[in-house]
């Protein structure tokens, strides 16, 4: 009998059994808290949502059919989501929105006022983002596209296809490489330009002024505005998930748990009890998860080994 070792990232995700959709046993539903002030935390009371995304003062969801609902600030439409069940991921921008379709191509709706909704015709795309008034997308050969406002320089990408993720903040962009790196480039008023050197890194996301990184050990690390303390990053190695609004940060732990921290002024922080959340978003002042009933037990590995038996 022959062994193989499998070294890499591993995610197991194990449900319970999952009455609420019989499409897919990885839907749940979408709870919101914080400044409500456009309606923006008024969630859909309905289920089989798999994805969440923050936009300014507006919410996305993706639907386990791939339909894509949106509800807050509308004042540009970017609430007015396309038509259509084909999409496999969503993004929220400053007042506009993105989605990716499952065929690879983009769409965008909402302010388009720099030409921020002006997506490339291509359908080589694997993920979406969406910053203040631009938007980036990673291709699938591992180069990244940006587009809309670039007064500092943030649709300036760098050259290379070595990347596997992507973060557009409000007038900054940033992405993550297969090495562990990562990149930023734009605005630097707030030193959010200016991350440790280090190629450790799992996960990214962005504040509007500041960035959030998950390490591959599990702990955090945070740069950038910092007025409101929402870069000083609890201490632990247990997460798996972050975001980052625009005056504090989220992230998610291993135990189905969220943690929120620093400006509470709209009650960003005061999350809802409970360690059943399955994905974490945010916005600007106020925060977004993904619950998923019965329990939820996440197992994250990096650099794990898999033992794969052969007869």
């Amino acid at each position: 009998m022959k062994k193989r070792f499998f070294f890499g990232l591993i995610i197991v995700v194990l449900f319970v059994a999952a009455p609420w959709d019989s499409k897919s046993a990885f839907a749940g539903y979408v709870v919101a808290w914080g400044n409500n002030t456009y309606g923006q935390c008024n969630a859909p009371t309905v289920n089989g949502f798999i994805a969440v995304a923050g936009g300014g003062y507006h919410s996305l969801a993706l639907k386990s059919n791939g339909l894509v609902a949106a509800w807050g600030n509308n004042a540009y439409g970017q609430c007015n989501s396309p038509a259509g069940n084909g999409f496999a991921s969503v993004a929220g921008g400053g007042y506009h929105s993105l989605a990716l379709k499952s065929d690879g191509s983009l769409v965008a709706w909402g302010n388009n006022t720099y030409g921020q909704c002006s997506v490339p015709a291509s359908n080589n795309f694997v993920a979406v983002a969406g910053g203040g008034y631009h938007s980036l997308a990673l291709k699938s050969d591992g180069s990244v596209a940006a587009w809309g406002n670039n007064t500092y320089g943030q649709c300036n990408v760098p050259v290379g296809n070595n990347f596997v993720a992507i973060a557009g903040g409000w007038y900054h962009s940033l992405a993550l490489k297969s090495d562990g790196s990562t990149v930023t480039w734009g605005w630097n008023q707030y030193d959010q330009r200016n991350i440790s050197a280090g190629n450790n890194f799992a996960a990214i996301a962005w504040g509007w002024f500041h960035n959030l990184a998950l390490k591959s050990d599990g702990s955090l690390a945070a740069w950038g505005w910092n007025k409101y303390d929402q870069c000083k990053v609890p201490a632990g190695n247990d997460f798996i998930a972050v975001a980052a609004g625009g005056e504090h940060s989220l992230a998610l732990r291993s135990n189905g748990s969220t943690l929120v921290w620093n400006n509470n002024i709209y009650e960003q922080c005061d999350v809802p009890v409970g360690n059943n959340f399955a994905a974490i978003s945010d916005g600007w002042k106020r925060g977004l998860a993904l619950i998923r009933e019965p329990a939820v037990l996440l197992l994250l590995g990096f650099g794990a080994a898999l033992l794969i038996k052969r007869g």
